[in-house]
């Protein structure tokens, strides 16, 4: 951030988190930011917390539209919905999570979740309680599949 501030501005440039980088690492950057230009409040930087002017949408905003968009694609090309559906998620992020989250919603089975580490199976499908120990495990504890498996 020390380098890039320079070239940032609302109608310019405003990055976001990807692998690796999330609401932490963009309240760091975002601080960092501040210190240097002495400006708050500009939306320099996407996915924010709440607390620096973020969304409070954020986080779940593309696994979701990924899965509208899937679910208008399913239903127009295939003729068919999501509900009973098998689906293996690729990744374990905000994007994958949410993606889950709402594949399950529309009544479709998450089989996989995967990781640059491992993955894990679903023999009968994700359940709300292997989400949400998954979401604690990659969130709070910052942890990898293959040590959620184990447990």
């Amino acid at each position: 951030m020390t380098e890039l501030f320079r070239y940032l501005h609302p109608s310019t440039d405003v990055p976001a988190g990807d692998i690796g980088v999330g609401g932490r690492e963009i309240g760091y950057m975002y601080g960092q930011y501040k210190r240097l230009t002495n400006k708050h409040g500009e939306g320099v930087l996407t996915g924010k917390s709440m607390l620096f002017g973020g969304s409070p949408f954020r986080p779940e905003a593309t696994g979701y539209g990924l899965i509208y968009i899937t679910k208008i694609a399913v239903e127009k090309r295939l003729g068919r919905t999501l509900e009973g559906s098998c689906c293996a998620v690729s990744g374990s992020g905000n994007v994958a999570q949410f993606a889950a989250k709402k594949l399950m919603e529309f009544g479709a089975k998450v089989m996989t979740f995967s990781d640059s580490n491992g993955v894990l199976v679903f023999d009968d499908g994700m359940t709300e309680d292997d989400w949400d120990s998954i979401v604690e495990a990659k969130n709070v504890h910052r942890m990898r599949l293959r040590d959620i498996e184990d447990k």
